[in-house]
């Protein structure tokens, strides 16, 4: 593997959170050679340790930026306390309403005033797996001024998630990346086994019906990092690709 693939930048930042009465880390890739006067594309991605450690994330990034198969740019990736996680990434959570006013109000700008990131919705990428996939497209529903593209991997979407498509107007300004292994169809999780590729079909049919861009996929692979470390470089061609 060429050497320049491994040479990372990556700073650790925190926010305070008056949402959340904490403070709270996230970590910030910069692209190769980057350009400090420079605006870059940038996205935001829940799980943030787990997409660095589990998905490859810098390496793959650095790869096809390098081979020149993807514009450069800027990746926040947030880590989550693992006892917290459902609380706050799942629209049944106590912590879950509070975690989006904390994600748009205040991460947000943090970043944006700190990095050498655009500030236009339609070069602002959020993404997540599993659960960050959900929260990732609440906060789409939620703020469709800030946020009109996401990056969904085995999405964990509840009913609730339907409900809130359902009440939804015309999503004609949502793009999506979604997708969803095979196997899914029966993922251990704390809120009992879910068949996620049925509930996918249902999230992609619904968001379909109110005008969102979907690019639905379903994949071989099961609920797992080597599933979506694999369809990660695939993501990020379809966001940023020359």
């Amino acid at each position: 593997m060429d050497k320049r693939y491994l040479k990372r930048t990556i700073l650790k930042r925190e926010v305070e959170s008056q949402h959340l009465g904490e403070t709270r880390p996230f970590q910030v890739y910069l692209p190769p050679e980057h350009d400090e006067s420079e605006s870059y594309p940038v996205l935001y991605l829940q799980d943030g340790d787990d997409y660095f450690n589990l998905g490859r994330l810098a390496t793959q990034a650095n790869q096809l930026i390098l081979d020149n198969e993807i514009h450069p740019f800027v990746a926040v990736a947030l880590p989550v306390d693992k006892a917290k996680r459902t609380s706050e990434y799942a629209p049944i959570g106590e912590r879950f309403d509070r975690y989006l006013q904390f994600f748009a109000e205040e991460l947000i700008p943090a970043v944006e005033e700190n990095f050498p990131v655009s500030t236009h919705p339609d070069e602002r990428v959020l993404g997540g797996s599993s659960l960050g996939g959900t929260v990732s497209l609440h906060l789409a529903l939620q703020y469709p001024q800030k946020f009109q593209r996401i990056l969904s991997q085995s999405g964990a979407f509840l009913e609730q998630t339907l409900d809130k498509i359902g009440q939804s107007g015309s999503l004609g300004y949502l793009e999506i990346y979604q997708t969803i292994g095979k196997s899914e169809t029966a993922v251990p999780t704390h809120l009992g086994n879910l068949d996620l590729l049925a509930r996918n079909r249902e999230v992609h049919r619904a968001l379909s019906e109110r005008d969102a861009d979907v690019e639905y996929s379903e994949q071989e692979g099961d609920h797992t990092w080597g599933f979506w470390q694999r369809d990660l470089p695939i993501a990020l061609k379809f966001f940023f690709e020359k």
